[in-house]
């Protein structure tokens, strides 16, 4: 294969924040949110220069060693070769560390961005071989397939390679997002979880994870049993005891609400008539946000107009 001739324009990727498992789909599930990051990429004639502005412009590294640049990197491998320098401008909206995806939405700008800049790129990285790529650098399918597809995915590994179908959740589901000043590192929260459970609390969970694709796509009343989960969350629990503790007082109160990835971000499944209640309910100790969902995934868009990014 030639190596790769990069566009001489800058391109620019929209990735959606996601919330994945949702309960009961433990590592399957995943839901777009309609909060994103912006990145701007351009092929330079030399080096690597990166701004970033919004969440972790304080803390991210701004050199090779950012997961954005790693997947940069990883991405013109498979599509030929590297272009000479780089020119990388980032508007982070998506909180980082609080289970919303924030680190799939990286992955997945950096291999859409490479793609786009290079000439022909879509036909030597394929959608099929881009959600394998994001699984591989990520490890696990279930953000990364929302975060490319949009909508609600149901993701799984298929003799090694990743596959994810994408479901339409129904529009009159609101989810509102309840945000911690702490992060909780997935490595932490994984870290919690047995090699093995009860035989029962696996059988309910998969009916649970069942009915939720229904309740999520077309019959959202029953989302609050839909959600119920006992594969993760009670097990994840000593290291968000705030995070558990409001999801058990909102499912109280009849409202859906689970642990948003690897937390400790809670996310309810409201409705119009209930969300703006549903969102007052933070506390001092919370930033409610109410969110659209998101039906695009990863998306090129047009070159911002000065100050829209």
């Amino acid at each position: 294969m030639a190596g790769p001739a990069f566009r001489a324009a800058a391109v620019r990727v929209r990735v959606p924040a996601t919330s994945a498992n949702l309960g009961p789909g433990f590592d399957a599930f995943g839901l777009a949110l309609g909060l994103y990051d912006d990145v701007v990429v351009r092929v330079a004639d030399s080096g690597l220069h990166i701004d970033i502005a919004g969440e972790g412009s304080e803390t991210l590294p701004r050199d090779e060693k950012h997961l954005l640049v790693r997947s940069l990197r990883t991405a013109f491998d498979l599509l030929g070769g590297q272009p000479r320098g780089l020119e990388i401008v980032c508007a982070n909206r998506i909180p980082h560390g609080r289970g919303l995806g924030s680190s799939s939405a990286a992955i997945c700008a950096g291999i859409v961005a490479a793609r786009a800049v290079t000439i022909g790129g879509e036909a030597r990285l394929d959608d099929a071989a881009l959600l394998d790529l994001a699984t591989e650098i990520e490890g696990h399918p279930d953000n990364v397939a929302a975060c490319l597809l949009g909508g609600f995915t149901l993701s799984w590994m298929d003799s090694g390679a990743a596959r994810a179908i994408r479901m339409e959740p129904s529009d009159s589901i609101v989810p509102v997002v309840f945000v911690p000043g702490k992060p909780v590192l997935t490595q932490t929260a994984r870290g919690l979880l047995p090699r093995s459970v009860p035989h029962v609390d696996a059988a309910a969970n998969a009916g649970r994870a069942a009915l939720l694709v229904e309740a999520l796509t077309r019959r959202p009343e029953l989302l609050l049993p839909a959600t119920e989960d006992r594969l993760h969350q009670e097990y994840r629990a000593p290291a968000m005891p705030e995070s558990a503790a409001l999801v058990e007082r909102l499912r109280g109160d009849g409202i859906p609400a689970v642990i948003s990835g690897a937390g400790p971000t809670v996310m309810a499944l409201a409705d119009a008539d209930t969300a703006d209640k549903v969102e007052a309910l933070a506390g001092t100790d919370w930033a409610a946000n109410r969110l659209s969902l998101d039906g695009r995934g990863a998306s090129v868009l047009p070159l911002a107009t000065s100050g829209d990014i």
